[in-house]
């Protein structure tokens, strides 16, 4: 009888630890991919407590430098990194002080821009940063440059990994700034080709690959990663597309990529195995920025008709959709992907959207200066603050929620 209770109790032990290692909560943070494991190389971060609604609490407004373009935030949540396109350069905020604690600033070198109005090129210069991705735990930061027909790669935490190569590859130097205290630092950056006007950066998961929408090239490079080797990436396809490129989104999950084509009516849809076009998704007009939640559903935003939308990826269809102030730009979704937030350019308002099964539940419409045009968030158990960069007047303002 004792010898038949040991046996199940080991059977017990045994199945339990088989369970408890397989728990999506204790697992090491990986991706199966036709039976082969593939270790993330971003860091997992603890999502928040749960919560169901967000109540406005305060804003708050920074000094940024002249035609701020876009934020991100590294994956903990303690810097938030702005893309200065007229101040050619990068400041990094410090989320906790509200503070510059460094700024990236490009060396200018004549170039030539493009004036949106009138549509006609004019005399600019190459260096300024227009988007940005961060790859490899947050190591890399690729920056978009609007009129030096590339981006590149900072190192950001070790600034000595930025080296100047061998001499052949196209470089661009950087002067690290630090606020305050008068101490200065330079290095190179290699600038590598992509196509005219670099737009949206975007990533598969495990940083092999980068994608870059390139505006007036109307195509899509796709770059693979080494950062072994200077410069650390390559262009492996280039894929045309029908008109103007923009936001990018890519499913890691089902192997595809979606490349909002902002000057027609639709989406591209990329093979990721193949790095070619696959097929295209009919939309509304005007699709500028796309982000994806982790059900399959693909979110929107439509510039010129003011509205946002939840599509499905796998059918194409539109769920829903909703009025937004006008020229609805950047979109991000909350961590727990419940909330989705919205920067309006010309009508100067950031609007909030709760996310239902099968509508946009408005939260709030909060003024914002400036022609807000990007947008990130950060997130504790306790707070949601959107970062929203303004071009016009070069300042971030930072809008805090509780969670309830």
């Amino acid at each position: 009888m004792q010898s038949l209770l040991s046996l199940i109790t080991f059977f017990i032990l045994a199945t339990g630890c088989k369970n408890a290692s397989s728990s999506p909560a204790l697992a090491t943070d990986t991706l199966a991919v036709k039976d082969t494991i593939i270790k993330d190389t971003v860091p997992a971060t603890p999502l928040p407590k749960p919560y169901t609604g967000l109540v406005f609490q305060k804003q708050e407004t920074l000094s940024a430098a002249k035609g701020t373009k876009s934020v991100i935030f590294n994956s903990a949540g303690s810097k938030l990194y702005a893309m200065n396109l007229e101040g050619m350069s990068v400041y990094e905020f410090d989320q906790a002080t509200r503070k510059i604690s460094r700024e990236f600033k490009f060396t200018p070198t004549k170039g030539t821009g493009w004036d949106y109005a009138s549509n006609k090129p004019i005399a600019s210069f190459q260096e300024k940063p227009v988007e940005a991705c961060f790859s490899h735990n947050d190591e890399v930061l690729w920056v978009s440059l609007h009129n030096a027909g590339g981006i590149v790669p900072i190192w950001v935490n070790n600034l000595s990994k930025n080296t100047t190569g061998n001499g052949t590859q196209k470089i661009k130097p950087v002067t690290v700034i630090y606020p305050g205290s008068g101490q200065k630092e330079s290095f190179h950056v290699p600038l590598i080709a992509t196509g005219k006007t670099p737009k949206v950066i975007s990533k598969t998961t495990d940083s092999k690959y980068v994608l870059v929408s390139n505006w007036h090239s109307y195509n899509t490079s796709i770059l693979e990663t080494d950062t072994a080797a200077f410069p650390y990436a390559k262009v492996i396809s280039t894929i045309p597309v029908s008109d103007i490129p923009r936001g990018i989104a890519v499913d890691d999950k089902n192997q595809k990529s979606y490349i909002a084509i902002m000057g027609g009516s639709s989406l591209n849809v990329v093979d990721n195995n193949t790095w070619k076009s696959e097929s295209t998704m009919k939309v509304a007009s005007s699709p500028r920025h796309v982000v994806m939640d982790t059900s399959g559903h693909l979110f929107v935003s439509y510039n010129s008709l003011a509205t946002i939308a939840c599509i499905d990826a796998a059918s194409g269809k539109t769920l829903f959709k909703t009025g937004t102030h006008a020229q609805p730009r950047t979109i991000v979704l909350s961590k727990n992907y419940k909330f989705i937030f919205v920067t309006c350019y010309s009508s100067d308002f950031v609007d909030v959207y709760k996310i239902n099964d099968d509508n946009f539940e408005k939260v709030a419409s909060l003024p914002c200066k400036g022609h807000p045009v990007g947008v990130d968030v950060f997130e504790n158990d306790e707070k949601l603050e959107a970062w929203v960069c303004s071009y016009s007047t070069g300042s971030i303002s930072i809008y805090s929620f509780k969670k309830k």
